[in-house]
């Protein structure tokens, strides 16, 4: 787990490159990047403690860099698009159609019938949405394959957005499935199965394994009024990763464990057809990126130290406190320094170069004392950062990526 005190020592490089040095084959501050075996590393372990039939999916939404996605193309088992543009980079990597699926309310016409015309699974989530998809398929002569995302009966607690349970703009209201269903049937449209996802970034284990267990029993209530046998089952993800100094880090073993009792004992006997996905973004990338920003100006205003960066929340809206956050905390941070002198350790407020107050990346932080030229680095970063982040705001230039 991170801390928010900073040091030199442990933070200094992204994989086996320093930050000094990839700072300046990059050319430019602020930039991101991407550890590609911190990335291989996470998959191992989820291969390792998941069981072994579960699929991974990537969230494509989570670091849509081309690059980053085509790396992980070749480790996961398929891929989640959420716009026409997320598509056009997860068909790109060369990743079956099929293992593409496509979820979000709000899908335009235009990307339907892109969905369509690749073979993309559709997750839908509205009945208006399963229309304009109908009336896609049937204009192109090709026979659409979908899964019905649904918006379930149960909420789940500690995460850190809730996306099921009460009124949602997600997905289908459990108990109007049916309907769907049938009209779905009616229409000639292959239904694969279903697609719950409750919400995100959660860090307790029990929760996630209760979360599993109600999901499996969401839809074996509904596999009866599938027309065929389901064929797909997306349980979603919501693995958190850890942020803040009290966070702990998500106890895998426990979640593969519960999940592997889960299967042997209501999936496989009563879905024996069913790919099962466990569907994850921030979990796969986000601790294996850095936003990397230099020291602009350091400045005392009435006692208070600031370190003023070239980067800020125009591009790490999330590490501002601005990203849903109710309570505002430090992402880790650290300093690495142009030379090596002797360290000294001080609280500063670490700002960026906007013209807002909100423009605050460290607040009130302990870190080695940082000179005008010093990279300051924030880690956690690889996942909901650049496209994330208001880049047009005040019109500064938008960062480079870097996959390392």
């Amino acid at each position: 787990m991170t801390s928010e005190t900073g040091g030199r020592a442990r933070r200094d490089h992204v994989g086996d490159v320093p930050v000094r040095m990839l700072a300046e084959r990059v050319g430019s501050t602020p930039f991101f990047a991407y550890d590609r075996a911190a990335i291989d590393a996470r998959v191992a372990s989820l291969r390792s403690a998941l069981p072994g039939d579960v699929h991974l999916s990537y969230a494509v939404k989570a670091n849509p860099m081309p690059a980053l996605v085509q790396h992980l193309a070749r480790a996961v088992d398929a891929l989640d698009v959420a716009s026409g543009a997320e598509m056009r980079v997860a068909l790109d990597t060369g990743t079956a159609p099929g293992a593409v699926s496509f979820a979000g309310p709000g899908k335009s016409v235009a990307e339907l019938s892109q969905a369509v015309a690749a073979g993309v699974l559709v997750e839908i989530e509205s009945p208006l949405e399963a229309d304009r998809l109908v009336e896609a398929a049937d204009r192109l002569g090709v026979r659409p394959r979908v899964a019905v995302r649904v918006n379930p009966d149960f909420e789940v607690k500690g995460s850190g957005m809730r996306m099921g349970g009460g009124a949602q703009q997600f997905g289908v209201d459990a108990e109007t499935v049916p309907m769907l269903l049938k009209t779905l049937h009616d229409r000639d449209v292959e239904v694969a199965g279903f697609h719950v996802f409750s919400g995100s970034q959660n860090l307790h284990a029990e929760i996630l394994a209760e979360a599993q267990e109600r999901t499996v029993d969401l839809v074996l209530r509904l596999s009866d009024d599938l027309p065929a046998a389901m064929t797909y089952l997306n349980i979603g993800g919501g693995f958190g990763i850890p942020y803040y100094t009290q966070d702990q880090p998500l106890d895998l073993d426990m979640v593969g464990s519960r999940l592997e009792s889960l299967m042997a004992t209501r999936v496989r006997p009563s879905l024996p057809s069913a790919q099962v996905v466990i569907e994850l973004g921030r979990y796969l990338v986000g601790e294996a990126g850095v936003y990397v920003t230099r020291v602009v100006d350091r400045k005392i205003s009435r006692g208070k130290t600031f370190l003023v960066v070239d980067g800020g929340m125009h591009h790490q809206l999330a590490a501002s406190g601005n990203f849903g956050q109710v309570i505002r905390r430090n992402y880790p941070i650290s300093v690495v320094a142009a030379g090596a002198g002797e360290e000294v350790t001080e609280t500063v407020q670490v700002v960026g170069c906007l013209c807002t107050p909100l423009d605050l990346l460290g607040d009130k932080v302990s870190l080695p004392r940082a000179e005008v030229g010093d990279l300051v680095v924030v880690h956690q970063a690889g996942a909901y950062g650049l496209t994330a982040s208001p880049t047009a705001f005040l019109s500064h230039p938008v960062p480079l990526e870097v996959l390392v």
